[in-house]
């Protein structure tokens, strides 16, 4: 009997799955998961994701049991578990989904196809979101993305038939045989399709309202914002029906604003319409990894090498990710990533830029260890907005922010650091975002004590912040780099959809104006950038 193998990777789900559909349709299926030690032996990833995993594959076990089916859970390398499958019970096709990982599942996929060739396996592969696997011209990419989404989503039959594995399934590893020592953050988000699910409804018909100018403190982004990115991460639920679901959404609201022109119902249309954008920056960024897949580990434009890796210290390295810079901001929100996996994506810009330029880490070991403390680690968008956020893509203006001004911005009254920071609560607000400036007679009435209870900064912010741009654009002035920075546009800036055949018609200064676009574009959404 002849059968199809689906592979699961960070698709965990049933609906809208191209690749099941297309199993499907050829005949018999056998559904599986690998837990490749390989995998999760890697620097950027960690007990959260795992933990996230299974509970998501549980999820998956149900939905299949209700169609008759059984979800394979084996642990091995992938072309480890292929070999002795199809040794015992031979297949004719492998279906899955693209990914744009990490390096190593890069590899990985590369090794699959090889294998296949040699065992001639038809190796089925579908897009996961609006991403082009060899693209070869940015320009008609949005066309492409917009193709993507508009199409129906996918469903199975009811009844499948399905193919069980010709060995006994064991249960899967443990994060602690996995090696996996990070703790488990206490209050991250759960996995799964259906917690996926009910985030995404409680978004859409009551939390989107605040979208809109909540996003950037952290104060209210943990409500405002969708917070839909992990179950887009893993596959819990497919870009597509979002985007589905939120355009029907906006559509009852408009009917509603008319009905009752309740303000509410505005708010929470402009807030889903700004999110939809964001839907599609999302695979604007992923694209980038997908395009070029070496900016995981190296600059994006290769005139900024060896800018800051060979005065790399150790010593600021280790108080950025203990939170102990000195900076209460920067210190809150290293404790909120601690206990919740996330922080909004302004915050996260924060953190790079102090890590990036009064600190003056690199930016590889910092995103290495950010990736371990964001659940909703997404490759693509997280190597395109550390080299963004740390001034190395050639094309960005940089952006650098002030640790104090950020927190006098987005958390006036301090309940943010006082929340994540205990030891400062009973700081009065005129030292509680520089609270080394405080009298001894003022943290003596406070009962904290300066370098004890709290770090002092590690560097003078001013000052440092100052060499760091100087040395940034230093570089940047360079006739080599700035010779180089066209190519940088054409891999990977957005396009202006109304410039496009004027670019290609038109003389070199409108070329370099359509550069300029496109990195403007790119400047806009990486601050406002986030789910």
């Amino acid at each position: 009997m002849t059968y199809s193998v689906v592979w699961f990777k960070r698709d965990l789900r049933l609906h809208d799955h191209a690749a099941l559909c297309e199993a499907v349709s050829h005949g018999p299926v056998l559904c599986l998961y690998v837990v490749e030690p390989g995998l999760w032996g890697q620097p950027d990833v960690a007990r959260q994701h795992f933990e996230f995993i299974l509970e998501s594959l549980r999820d998956l076990y149900l939905a299949l049991k209700q169609h008759g089916g059984r979800l394979h859970v084996v642990t091995g390398e992938i072309i480890d578990v292929l070999t002795a499958l199809h040794d015992q019970a031979p297949f004719q096709n492998l279906c899955a989904h693209e990914e744009t990982g990490n390096a190593w599942t890069y590899q990985r996929d590369l090794a699959v196809g090889r294998w296949c060739r040699e065992h001639q396996i038809n190796f089925l592969e579908f897009r996961q979101f609006g991403v082009v696997r060899c693209l070869t011209d940015r320009d008609h990419w949005k066309a492409s993305w917009d193709a993507h989404v508009e199409q129906i989503c996918l469903t199975i039959p009811m009844h499948i038939q399905f193919v069980d594995m010709p060995w006994q399934d064991a249960e899967p590893p443990s994060a602690d045989r996995l090696q996996l020592t990070q703790a488990d953050p206490p209050h991250r988000q759960r996995g799964g399709r259906q917690a996926g699910l009910a985030v995404l409804s409680s978004f859409l018909h009551e939390r989107s309202a605040n979208y809109r100018g909540g996003i950037s403190s952290p104060l209210s982004a943990p409500d405002a914002c969708s917070r839909l990115s992990p179950y887009l991460t893993f596959g819990c639920l497919s870009l597509r029906e979002v985007v589905h679901a939120t355009i029907r959404r906006m559509e009852q609201l408009h009917e509603n604003a008319l009905i009752s022109k309740h303000p509410s119902a505005t708010r929470m249309k402009q807030g889903l319409n700004a999110f939809v954008s964001r839907l599609y920056w999302h695979c604007h960024f992923i694209q980038k990894l997908e395009s070029e897949p070496e900016i995981e580990y190296q600059n994006m434009h290769r005139g900024y090498d060896g800018m800051r890796e060979d005065d790399f210290s150790q010593v600021h390295f280790q108080a950025f990710i203990q939170g102990r810079t000195g900076w209460p901001m920067v210190d809150a929100c290293i404790a909120m990533l601690r206990e919740t996996g996330w922080i909004n994506f302004r915050m996260r810009a924060m953190l790079v830029s102090v890590a990036s330029y009064p600190l003056w880490l690199d930016w590889r070991p910092v995103g290495a260890w950010l990736a371990t403390q964001f659940l909703d680690y997404e490759p693509g968008i997280h190597w395109s907005q550390m080299q963004m956020q740390s001034g190395t893509t050639g094309i960005n203006v940089p952006r650098v922010y002030n640790p104090i001004k950020q927190a006098h911005d987005h958390d006036p009254k301090g309940l943010f650091v006082r929340r994540w920071l205990p030891a400062l609560r009973k700081v009065p607000d005129l030292f509680l975002f520089e609270p080394w400036t405080m009298p001894a007679d003022v943290q003596a009435a406070c009962d904290i004590r300066m370098g004890s209870d709290i770090s002092f900064p590690l560097v003078d912010i001013e000052v440092a912040t100052r060499v760091a741009k100087a040395k940034l654009f230093a570089v940047r002035g360079l006739s080599e780099v700035r010779a180089g920075k066209s190519a940088v546009v054409k891999k990977h800036g957005s396009r202006s959809t109304r410039s496009v055949k004027q670019d290609k018609s038109k003389s070199n200064e409108l070329k370099s104006k359509a550069d300029k676009i496109a990195t403007v574009i790119d400047d806009v959404y990486q601050l406002s950038f986030d789910f």
